[in-house]
C-alpha cells in the first residue's frame, strides 16, 4: 500500500460518520429534523433561482427537505451511486422507478420471483396503463434477450428474491441489459448495501424498502432508489413531484438512525440466520431449506462471489404442506407472526396465503412458492432461544 494514498474506512464506520460527518450548518451529531412543509426565500430573485433549477435550496418538502436530503446523500455514498431519492414506500419507489422508464406501448422484463407487492403492480396496474410486463427467467441470457423487441425499456430483478431466495448472477444480468442497450434495475431489499452492491457490479437503478433493514426497527415505512443523477433528478421533479408518495422528515431522521447500526444488526441477522438455517437443514419434519449461506443453496456459489454475507432471510418448506405451516405458524411462543422483515424481532410467515397471495397458484408454482413454504425473517435475539422455539413449534407439526 502506499503510505500517501487515503485509507478508505471500513463500511461499519461509513455507516457511523457519513459522507461528510456533523450537520454542516449548525454542527449537530445527530441530523435535526426540519419538520417543515414550507422553507421562505430571502429575495424573489432567490425564490425564482430555485424554483428554476439554478440554485440549490428547498421550497416545499414535497421536492426536497434538508433530513431527507441527508439521508439521500447517505444511502448514495453506501450504495455507490450518483444520488438518490427518498420515498414514502418501498413500493413508490419500484413504482416511480419504473414509471420514470416506460410509457405505453412499451413493455419490461422481469425475473419472476418478485415482491407480491411488486408482482401485484407489474400484473395489474402497469397493464392498464399499456405497459406489458413480461417474465423472464433472468439467470437465462439467451432466454432474456429473446423476450426483448425494439419497446422494451428494463430489466427488473430481486436478488436475493422473495421469498425463495433465488439468486442472481449481478454481472450476468448486467451485461444482458447492456447488450439491450436497457438499464437494469435491482431490489437489494434483502442484501443491504452492506452486503452486496449492485451498481458496483453493472446495475443501473438500486431499490430499496427501507422499511426493513435500513430502518431495522419496524417503526417506519419508507423507500430509496439510488442511480444516476439524472435519473434521479427526472425521479424527484417529474414523478415524485406529480405522484406525491413523499418521505416525511421524521421518517427520514430513523432511517438515518437505521443506518448507524446496519452494519452491527446485519452481522447478528446472518450469523442468527446460518445457525438456524443449519439446524432445519436436518430436522425431519422440514423437506428443503433456502439460505444462500448453505452449501446446498443452488446458488451458493453466485452468493460468495458477489455478496460479503448472506442475510437474515431464511425460507423452509414442511413436509406436512400448508396444514403444517399453519401448525408451526400457530405454535411459536417467541417468534412473531407477521409480515414485513429486517426488524429486530424474528418473524414468520406463510408466504402463498400472505406475501405473495398477489401470485395464481400457477405462478406460484412456477417459482416455487410451494403451501407448506415458510419465510423467516431471522432477529437479533439469542439464537439458541430462537431454536428452541422452533424446535417446540416443529414438534407439534404433525408427520
Amino acid at each position: 500500500m502506499n503510505p500517501s494514498e487515503p485509507v478508505r474506512p471500513s463500511f461499519a464506520t461509513l455507516c457511523v460518520h457519513g459522507s461528510g460527518g456533523v450537520d454542516p450548518q449548525t454542527g449537530a451529531v445527530s441530523t435535526p429534523i426540519y419538520q417543515s412543509s414550507t422553507f421562505a426565500f430571502r429575495t424573489a430573485e432567490e425564490g425564482a433561482a430555485i424554483f428554476a433549477g439554478q440554485r440549490e435550496g428547498y421550497f416545499y418538502t414535497r421536492l426536497g427537505n434538508p433530513t431527507q436530503a441527508a439521508f439521500e446523500r447517505e444511502m448514495a455514498f453506501l450504495e455507490s451511486g450518483e444520488a438518490a431519492l427518498a420515498t414514502s414506500s418501498g413500493m413508490a419507489a419500484t413504482s416511480i422507478a419504473v414509471l420514470g422508464l416506460v410509457q405505453s406501448g412499451d413493455n419490461l422484463l422481469a425475473s419472476r420471483t418478485l415482491y407480491g407487492g411488486t408482482h401485484k403492480l407489474f400484473c395489474t396496474l402497469l397493464p392498464r396503463f399499456g405497459v406489458e410486463v413480461r417474465y423472464v427467467d433472468a439467470a437465462d441470457p439467451a432466454g432474456v434477450r429473446a423476450a426483448a423487441d425494439g419497446r422494451t425499456r428494463l430489466l427488473f430483478i430481486e436478488t436475493p428474491a422473495n421469498p425463495t431466495l433465488q439468486i442472481l448472477d449481478l454481472r450476468t444480468c448486467s451485461a444482458a441489459a447492456r447488450a439491450l442497450g436497457i438499464p437494469l434495475l435491482v431490489d437489494n431489499t434483502f442484501a443491504t448495501p452492506y452486503y452486496q452492491r449492485p451498481l458496483e457490479l453493472g446495475a443501473d437503478v438500486v431499490i430499496h424498502s427501507a422499511t426493513k433493514y435500513i430502518g431495522g426497527h419496524g417503526d417506519t415505512v419508507a423507500g430509496v432508489l439510488v442511480g444516476r443523477a439524472d435519473f434521479i433528478r427526472t425521479a424527484r421533479f417529474e414523478l415524485l413531484r406529480d405522484l406525491g408518495g413523499v418521505i416525511s422528515p421524521f421518517n427520514a431522521w430513523l432511517l438515518l438512525r437505521g443506518l448507524k447500526t446496519l452494519p452491527v444488526r446485519m452481522d447478528r441477522h446472518s450469523s442468527n440466520a446460518l445457525e438456524i438455517a443449519q439446524f432445519l437443514n436436518f430436522h425431519p419434519k422440514v423437506a428443503r431449506v433456502w439460505y444462500p449461506g448453505l452449501r446446498t443453496h443452488p446458488q451458493h456459489e453466485i452468493a460468495l462471489r458477489q455478496m460479503r454475507g448472506f442475510g437474515g432471510m431464511v425460507a423452509f418448506e414442511l413436509k406436512g404442506g400448508r396444514s403444517g405451516g399453519v401448525t408451526l405458524l400457530n405454535s411459536v411462543k417467541l417468534l412473531t407472526l407477521a409480515v414485513s422483515l429486517g426488524d429486530c424481532d424474528t418473524l414468520i410467515e406463510h408466504p402463498a396465503s400472505m406475501t405473495h397471495s398477489t401470485y395464481s397458484p400457477e405462478q406460484m408454482a412456477e417459482v416455487g412458492i410451494t403451501e407448506g413454504l415458510v419465510r423467516l425473517s431471522v432477529g437479533i435475539e439469542g439464537v439458541d432461544d430462537l431454536i428452541a422455539d422452533l424446535d417446540q413449534a416443529l414438534a407439534r407439526v404433525p408427520d
